[in-house]
């Protein structure tokens, strides 16, 4: 019997011999059913309808398993059971390949990055060789989930060697930029110049002064001869500089100097407002966004620093004058350096002088005016005695001794008088236009100096003609300095008397005479809020003579003909209220006339053609500037440097504003009121007698400058006007 149940004994053992590798193969078709499975009821959910994005993210953001491609059970995985070996178990494995799954758009913008599964080493299995092991595929982490790149910072253009600079130059801008631009436009101007070079130092390269730099420097310390003061724009010592903290701090001195010097080179150290009522001029600031560009991108800084001073003939002539009356001629500034202190020892008994050789006692020489043995080093006996008395005049103790205080004052500007007459005006000339002329009739322009009681009428850069003149009273009377366009002349004006004389003159001259304007020829007019007019009708004996020049200003003054000629035969005639009187206005109406209207053929008999009874304008086609200056010193034609009386004490006044030091202070504006002549002072006495007591009337300022429509008048008694456009 046992042979009987051999063959069944021995499948029984081989059955259980293969038991183990079918378990396993049970285990792997288990587990493809499972995967299956799950798989079907995961894409049977993603046939339900969506709620929303926010179930989206999260059905995004859970991994879903892959299927193992596993094929079915066949024949051959009964098989004895054997050991597989390790190298079995890698193929069976590489028999299941990772599909990746498909990433869906939603997916993208949505699904965050799937957390990384901890592996559970503690249950490892120890036959891990003999089965065949299926990983699912890890879904790829959402696009959205890659935290993003840091943007990467555009490369530089500042020289490594600057970049510390630029970096404290960045930080002072933004902190402490008061500090060094009080002004608000130079701030906001220098702090975009600076971001738009990524704040790279503008006049040191590597610590080294940058030949704009060296241009700059050089204007700045050379301010005086453009009667300008150098310790006004102080220059920072870049030598010192050495650490990235001190170049930064230099190089916003600089600048802020540089802006302080076109600045006060253009429009002045002192608003004209500063120093009177009756002064107004046009403004031209400078732009300082416009200086930085342009002292930048300059072949020659210094020249293009320089170029914010006057422009004008007149003002380069009297630069040169004040180089000469300080001695230093056409060259360039002669500077003692500093040093060691010199001093000349006599013969002391047996004991020989000493003469101390250095190498700056022939500038010295030059300075002092020593022409004997000009190249000689050696501080004798005859430069002792030349120190001793600049010292002297320089309210310095007469040593003899070249110290410290010495050179400073050698190094200083001369002052006198005359060079200070020179500065003021010079300081003048800033204030007026750049451009004095018209530019669409030859740069035409008439110039008049009240010191000089002259007017000239230039063109093309020259003289055209020129007449005396006779200029207002000082005081209250003092002709306005200003600069107005000429629109036209009038022949046979009615003398509008202005407000200053009806109430300072002619109302208290009725209280003593209620006839006397009837006499003189004036008419009397009373307008119904109180207001008084007074006028003179055209003829021979008219205040303004046969012609006005009319150039409307605030000031209410004009240029005009007068019957009392003999006061241009005084050297000085300062006689006026305030309007200039021409000598010859005939040829001066002629001369304008052919300048703003060549084919109108104008001749002084033309002009004089036109004398009567009636008013007549002359409109020019094109304006002509007028401009009235105080020219107290000057260059004549002969090229000799000319000086004029203070008549009006403008120059005295600017001296004492510049010596109190306040010159920032000195650019400011200053209101200055204006006097109001609305109604009379007082009542007029009972005998006075009104040529029109109902009618309102034009203002003094229309009856003067405005429409040439005449202003009101009796009925038959006011003569007609005509009006002639050229």
């Amino acid at each position: 019997m046992p042979e009987q149940f051999h063959p069944r004994g021995v499948m029984m053992r081989d059955c259980l011999k293969n038991r183990a590798g079918f378990d396993r193969v049970l285990m792997a078709v288990a587990a493809t059913f499972l995967t299956v499975s799950a798989t079907s009821a995961i894409a049977q959910g993603d046939n339900q309808p969506r709620n929303g994005a926010a179930k989206l993210a999260i059905d995004a953001a859970i991994p879903r398993p892959e299927p193992a491609n596993v094929p079915p059970p066949t024949a051959s995985d009964f098989k004895p059971d054997t050991v597989a070996p390790a190298s079995d178990a890698a193929k069976v494995t590489e028999k299941a390949p990772e599909k990746a799954p498909e990433t869906k758009p939603a997916d993208i913008a949505t699904a965050p990055a799937a957390e990384p599964v901890k592996a559970d080493t503690s249950k490892a299995d120890t036959s891990r060789n003999d089965t065949a092991t299926v990983t699912p595929a890890q879904p790829p982490a959402a696009a959205a989930a890659t935290p993003a790149a840091e943007p990467v910072k555009a490369a530089s253009n500042v020289p490594a060697a600057d970049q510390p600079v630029a970096d404290r130059l960045r930080d002072l801008l933004g902190a402490k930029s008061l500090r060094y631009f009080d002004r608000k436009a130079e701030r906001a101007a220098v702090e975009k110049f600076y971001t738009a070079r990524e704040f790279a130092p503008l006049w040191t390269q590597g610590g080294v002064v940058t030949p704009s730099g060296k241009g700059v420097i050089a204007r700045l310390k050379d301010a005086a001869s453009d009667g300008l003061n150098a310790s006004d724009y102080p220059v920072p010592d870049f030598a010192a500089a050495t650490t990235p903290d001190s170049l930064a701090e230099a190089e916003l001195k600089l600048t802020a100097s540089m802006l302080d010097y076109a600045r006060q080179a253009q429009s002045g150290r002192m608003h004209w407002s500063q120093v009177s009522g009756d002064i107004q001029y046009p403004e031209h600031p400078t732009d300082p966004a416009e200086v930085l560009a342009n002292v930048t991108v300059a072949k020659d800084a210094s020249a293009a620093l320089d170029s914010y001073n006057p422009p004008q003939k007149l003002y380069r002539e009297l630069k040169a004058k004040l180089a000469e009356l300080r001695g230093e001629g056409d060259g360039p500034l002669v500077q003692i350096a500093d040093g060691p202190a010199l001093k000349f020892t006599p013969v002391i008994g047996k004991r020989p002088a000493v003469e101390i050789e250095d190498e700056r006692v022939p500038q010295l020489r030059a300075k002092l005016g020593i022409t004997e043995n000009a190249d000689d080093t050696h501080y004798d006996a005859k430069v002792a005695e030349a120190v001793r008395k600049f010292q002297s005049g320089a309210e310095l103790k007469p040593t003899g001794v070249l110290d410290d205080k010495t050179i400073k004052a050698i190094n200083s500007p001369k002052r006198d008088r005359q060079i200070d007459t020179v500065i003021v005006n010079m300081e003048r000339w800033r204030w007026l236009p750049r451009e004095l002329g018209a530019p669409a009739i030859g740069d035409a322009y008439v110039i008049l100096n009240i010191p000089d009681y002259t007017l000239k009428v230039m063109q093309h850069g020259e003289q055209v003609w020129t007449t005396k003149v006779v200029t207002g009273q000082p005081g209250i009377h003092a002709t306005p300095l200003l600069t107005e366009t000429m629109k036209f002349i009038t022949v046979n004006p009615t003398w509008n008397v202005p407000p200053s004389i009806i109430y300072n003159e002619y109302l208290p001259a009725l209280q003593q005479d209620p006839t006397v304007l009837e006499r003189m020829g004036l008419k009397l007019d009373r307008a119904s809020d109180g207001s008084i007019h007074i006028s003179q009708p055209p003829g021979e004996r008219n205040a303004l003579g046969r012609i006005r020049f009319n150039f409307p200003n605030k000031f209410l003054v004009y240029q005009h003909d007068t019957p009392d000629k003999n006061l241009f035969a005084r050297d000085e005639r300062p006689f006026s209220h305030g309007c200039m009187r021409v000598q010859n206005p005939d040829q001066y109406a002629s001369i304008l006339l052919n300048i703003t209207e060549p084919s109108g053929h104008y001749t002084p008999e033309k002009i004089r053609s036109m004398y009567g009874q009636s008013e007549i304008d002359l409109k020019f086609p094109t304006p002509i500037p007028v401009n009235i200056t105080y020219q107290t010193a000057f260059v004549d034609d002969a090229g000799k440097l000319q000086f004029r009386k203070d008549v009006y004490g403008r120059d005295a006044n600017m001296l004492a504003l510049l010596r109190a030091g306040k010159n920032r202070e000195l650019e400011n504006v200053i209101a200055h009121s204006q006097p109001s002549y609305a109604h009379p002072a007082g009542n007029l006495p009972s005998g006075v007698r009104f040529a029109s007591d109902t009618s309102s009337g034009p203002s003094f300022f229309e009856r003067l400058f405005g429409a040439p429509t005449p202003p009101p008048a009796p009925p038959g008694r006011r003569p007609q006007r005509r009006v002639i456009d050229r």
